[in-house]
């Protein structure tokens, strides 16, 4: 089943944020362009590739108002020594989600039951928690923050701009198209 339209439930989790441990809940996705990242574990392989690169593009989320989230079922306690350790993930300065008690990866339907951990999802939120676009890949597989920086402002342009939609490898400044009767087959 789809998740396009479903809403995000209630949580309340804890955060490695800024070098402090915070409390973030759904009402702070609420109200703004939201990205949650799943990964499968801190300490591994691909996953510090993912959250650095993640960490390389925050300003440009930022710019268009979206908030960066990564989650993995590890605790804010390993999220902080990770962060402390590793120069990769050291770099990162948006919210480490903790869900040890499989909330976030129950709900957003990513958790691998038998292994304890989250498959690698991201997922894009609309202000009024809405999932309006998301992917999941295999563990073995990274993912590119500027491909999902790129679906984000796709997301925000169809969301401002109603009938319009937004082709293949478009990019903010390229044009859009408007579907209609007489458009079919012209493509």
């Amino acid at each position: 089943m789809s998740m396009i339209g479903k809403k995000v439930g209630d949580f309340a989790v804890q955060a490695y944020h800024d070098g402090e441990f915070v409390t973030v809940t759904r009402e702070d996705l609420l109200g703004t362009w939201s990205v949650l990242v799943f990964y499968p574990a801190d300490f591994t392989f691909v996953c510090p590739t993912e959250l650095g690169d993640l960490a390389d593009h925050y300003a440009a989320f930022q710019q268009i108002g979206c908030q960066v989230y990564s989650v993995s079922t590890d605790t804010h306690y390993v999220h902080q020594q990770w962060h402390e350790r590793s120069g990769i993930v050291g770099k990162v300065t948006y919210p480490m989600l903790a869900d040890p008690a499989h909330v976030l990866a129950r709900d957003f339907d990513v958790l691998i039951e038998a292994d304890g951990v989250a498959e690698r999802g991201s997922f894009v939120i609309d202000p009024h928690g809405e999932i309006v676009a998301y992917e999941v890949t295999s563990g073995a597989v990274g993912r590119n923050a500027r491909e999902l920086l790129r679906r984000v402002e796709a997301c925000q342009y169809v969301a401002r701009h109603t009938g319009e939609v937004c082709p293949a490898n478009w990019e903010p400044g390229r044009s859009t198209l408007e579907p209609t009767i007489t458009l079919v087959g012209q493509l």
